[in-house]
């Protein structure tokens, strides 16, 4: 099909709507489901499907946006780094504006340090290139989506012998913050949507077992109202059927197996390490950090940043609208003093944070949200 027919069929508003009459026409009870990924619910918000699926529907939103989980004392880390002269610090746009205990990246460059926004890391490695003379750094963040060009990125440097790039790595996981969601005495998840493109990447039979532990559906789905809502109609049919699952509805993308080269390159740089996560805390093997052989690449190492102490702003509630505890709206802070030009947490920075969502397209509890 004709890429641009084929996304003007999955934003007609006819057949997005009969999907959601699908799911009106099976409704028994109320239910609970979390969208994992940010980007999902910023699609959701920006195609008001919050606010077009019946009341019964309560979307949660969950810890998919890396720039959100990035623990503070990384990014105290990367401003302790980014400061030093010698230092090229390279990153992707939207950590410049998340808060750490006293400053951002932004605000460190505009003071003068070397930050720049790149688009991917092999950008970074080609920077490392042209400047022999100074300490390139790159900002290594995200799930497993950006693992491969992350872990390629250190495959180059090592090939082209250049002594001069570091990574500074906070790699996360998907599953093990489900199993930190779902073994929380206070969990009110009952069923997920799964992200698309991390599980285009890594496959979703790592779910199967998760599904059937704690006896939640989930599905697979993409970006688009279309994909979303076939997505959520696969979950309720389960939950309403008393089934457990992990359904593909992101299909024509999506293979069960994820794309096994992309997993062998991770596998060859990274391995599972714990990892904080803002808001939530340490979830044990649910991050990737450099194997032994590649950590001449380890800017933590490379400029011994260890011992950073961190101060989070008592104002945040970001851990709780993370675990789907709470609506950013239920924070005192949300829209005033929090905003997005001046954010006391990441999940009011990021392109893929809740806050940023609904401040952006003005859900309030007033909108019907819960």
């Amino acid at each position: 099909m004709d890429l641009n027919l084929l996304n003007q069929t999955l934003r007609d508003e006819r057949q997005v709507k009969a999907e959601i009459e699908k799911i009106r026409r099976i409704l028994t009870r109320p239910w609970v489901l979390m969208e994992i990924c940010g980007g999902q619910t910023h699609a959701i918000m920006q195609s008001g499907l919050d606010q077009l699926l019946p009341a019964e529907i309560e979307l949660v939103h969950g810890p998919g946006c890396p720039v959100c989980v990035t623990p503070l004392e990384l990014i105290d880390k990367a401003l302790a780094i980014a400061a030093r002269p010698e230092v090229i610090f390279c990153s992707f746009g939207d950590m410049l504006r998340v808060p750490g205990s006293n400053r951002d990246l932004f605000s460190l460059r505009a003071s003068g340090a070397d930050v720049r926004v790149v688009y991917s890391p092999l950008d970074a490695v080609k920077i490392a290139q042209q400047n022999p003379q100074r300490e390139v750094v790159f900002f290594a963040i995200g799930f497993e989506t950006t693992a491969p060009p992350n872990a390629m990125s250190v495959l180059q440097a090592k090939a082209l012998g250049l002594k001069n790039y570091s990574v500074l790595v906070s790699q996360v996981l998907v599953p093990p913050a489900m199993h930190a969601i779902l073994s929380a005495p206070q969990n009110r998840v009952q069923g997920f949507l799964l992200a698309g493109h991390v599980c285009t990447v890594m496959g979703y039979q790592d779910y199967l077992p998760i599904a059937e532990q704690y006896y939640v559906p989930m599905a697979v789905t993409g970006f688009e109202p279309l994909d979303l809502v076939r997505g959520i109609y696969s979950v309720v049919t389960m939950l309403e059927n008393n089934e457990v699952r992990v359904e593909n509805a992101y299909a024509r993308v999506v293979k069960p197996e994820g794309n096994p080269a992309a997993q062998a390159i991770i596998q060859r740089v990274f391995q599972p390490v714990d990892r904080n996560w803002r808001g939530i805390g340490r979830i044990p093997h649910s991050g990737w950090g450099l194997r032994p052989e590649f950590s001449e690449f380890d800017a933590e190492l490379r400029f011994d940043v260890g011992s950073i102490q961190t101060h989070e702003s008592p104002l945040c509630i970001a851990g709780e609208i993370l675990q789907g505890l709470k609506k950013p709206f239920n924070c005192t802070a949300f829209g005033d003093p929090c905003t997005p030009q001046n954010p006391l947490g990441a999940p009011m920075v990021s392109a893929e944070g809740a806050c940023a969502a609904y401040y952006r397209f003005a859900r309030t509890n007033s909108t019907g949200m819960g």
